[in-house]
């Protein structure tokens, strides 16, 4: 350590003696109930070279343990988490923090200076409330569009995973499925990314994420107003069960008179039309990728015309973008060809000159029905048989409406005999 428990007294009382650490909600985890180590001046800050407290956790199920890697005079000084040196409003480096801020906070990197800067630094944070960052960073604007363009609105819990195990890189890890560490393939080592430094990360210095994240930021797209300005809705896309009509009239309200708002739940999304087309121009210009509301990013892009919407018509969503063609789908079918008033439909392509009953024998070991039961599918192909009478369809009228009317039926009575009973 930089200085002893017994050296120096002075330096001893402004020792940090904390209760809790300076945490981001990524780093503390998804479980509310946790346990933590404490230690009081465990090891040194690794920026000051101060002893600290140091809290040691587990974050979750499968997750490695983490610690507490700067003090806390150090964690307030630029506002960030004290174990992933991130910011605590944005979750962004301090490089890409202080670029769109427009801040320029140099910290001595001296021993003399840099712990005379601290002694300043913690009589500031004495006099403050302790809820407002302090420095440069204090009197800085509250909010930047690049970092509300940049900034992760959810925790991301992947980066608390286990480090990748040697052993296993090696062919050589025995534990199997019991290994604490993960068993998957290294990043490349000529990666940028590869290559991170605490204190340069703090300082904002040779950030590989950070130039990762601002190139991202130069690339980002723009959302330029169409040509028709008769247009003036706005589609808010990716509103989920949290977002009301409510929430978006409390936050579109300020851009101009709001017409209607229109909140289509199947698709979670919502649009909102403006009476004038300056309101809807700044309201797209202020809420272009930066829209956060109820901890949700929504998209924002501008509304479709209706004359538009008249000329594409087919293959259109409801949200104004074009759908893909469904592959495997059967094409357009043919129009039925078509039919004469006169001439019935041939539904079964049959001869008209044919008769319908056709001749079919029966199967072997099946008698042949008797003449006059059941339907005339099958009758014997002789030339003693009985002709088969003509279906009732085909009869002249006047004749047999009834199958008991039928004189070939066995135990029909005659027309006479019917005539005779009545």
């Amino acid at each position: 350590m930089a200085t002893s428990l017994g050296s120096n007294t002075y330096n001893r009382q402004n020792w940090e003696d904390a209760d809790f650490p300076i945490l981001c909600q990524t780093c503390l985890g998804e479980n509310p109930y946790i346990r933590m180590t404490k230690e009081k001046y465990g090891k040194e800050c690794k920026i000051c070279a101060r002893p600290f407290t140091v809290f040691r956790w587990c974050p979750g199920t499968r997750m490695r343990f983490k610690k507490t890697e700067v003090c806390q005079t150090c964690s307030k000084m630029k506002n960030v988490c004290q174990t992933c040196l991130l910011d605590l409003e944005y979750g962004l480096p301090i490089q890409v923090r202080d670029t769109g801020l427009a801040i320029k906070d140099e910290i001595p990197k001296s021993d003399v200076n840099k712990e005379y800067y601290t002694q300043n630094m913690e009589r500031e944070i004495a006099n403050s409330d302790g809820t407002r960052a302090v420095g440069q960073i204090g009197k800085a604007p509250s909010s930047s569009d690049m970092l509300l363009k940049l900034a992760r609105t959810t925790p991301y819990y992947k980066r608390n995973r286990p480090h990748i195990c040697s052993f296993w890189v090696k062919g050589e890890c025995k534990r199997g499925e019991e290994c604490p560490y993960r068993h998957e393939k290294p990043t490349d080592p000529d990666d940028p990314l590869a290559d991170q430094n605490i204190k340069d990360r703090y300082y904002g210095i040779n950030d590989p994420v950070a130039d990762k994240l601002l190139k991202r930021a130069s690339t980002m797209p723009r959302l330029d107003p169409p040509d028709d300005k008769t247009i003036t809705t706005l589609y808010i896309g990716g509103l989920g069960d949290n977002v009301t009509d409510g929430d978006l009239k409390g936050f579109f309200y300020q851009f101009g008179e709001i017409r209607t708002i229109t909140i289509v739940q199947r698709q979670q999304c919502a649009f909102i039309q403006f009476a004038t087309r300056d309101a809807a121009e700044m309201a797209a210009e202020k809420s272009f990728n930066k829209l956060i509301i109820n901890g949700r990013r929504l998209t924002v892009k501008w509304g479709r015309s209706q004359a538009a919407r008249g000329k594409e018509g087919e293959g259109v969503s409801e949200m104004g973008s074009r759908l893909e063609p469904v592959p495997g789908l059967p094409g357009a079918l043919p129009p039925p060809p078509p039919l004469d008033e006169e001439t019935s439909a041939n539904y079964f392509n049959l001869d008209p000159n044919s008769s319908p009953v056709m001749n079919i024998l029966p199967p072997p070991g099946m008698n042949p029905p008797p003449p006059g039961y059941g339907p005339p599918m099958f009758h014997a192909m002789g030339a003693m048989a009985p002709p088969m009478p003509p279906p009732i369809g085909m009869r002249p009228p006047g004749q047999i409406h009834y199958p008991s009317q039928d004189p070939q039926r066995m135990g029909a009575h005659s027309a006479h005999g019917s005539r005779h009973e009545q």
